[in-house]
């Protein structure tokens, strides 16, 4: 009697046993794919945000060396927030993904690089796309 009793208990906690066996390796493998796909979003992110750092920067350099020997008051503004920029932009913390203020300094950096836009009175249009990102007047 005892040896049909523990047989019958097999036959009714393998629902139990093959319950937890399926989470396990259905968790398992879970992780291991969330992690690879976290890890894609994450460089591509990453990059997109680097691209337009970088063609802000660029921008930004290569007004500074138009604007390099101009004297006048406007002139004066203009170098003021280019120099702001260019500082935010180094200031960037590039290998923190952690940081907890990156999307408000990145909001800042975009704000600036609108104001030095308008005083320079260029309508740039910041583009990413499949072809590659850049600037385009």
């Amino acid at each position: 009697m005892a040896g049909s009793q523990d047989m019958f208990d097999a036959v009714v906690m393998a629902d139990d046993r093959f319950h937890g066996e399926g989470y396990q390796e259905g968790y398992e493998e879970g992780s291991s794919l969330g992690m690879i796909e976290g890890r894609r979003y994450g460089t591509l992110h990453g990059a997109k945000i680097g691209s337009e750092l970088g063609c802000y920067q660029g921008f930004a350099l290569a007004w500074r060396c138009l604007l390099h020997g101009c004297t006048t008051e406007k002139d004066s503004k203009k170098m003021k927030v280019l120099e702001s920029l260019l500082g935010m932009i180094q200031k960037f913390p590039y290998d923190d993904p952690t940081y907890d203020k990156l999307h408000e300094d990145l909001d800042r950096i975009r704000g600036k690089f609108k104001q030095l836009c308008s005083l320079l009175n260029v309508q740039p249009d910041f583009k990413i796309s499949a072809e590659g990102s850049g600037l385009s007047f």
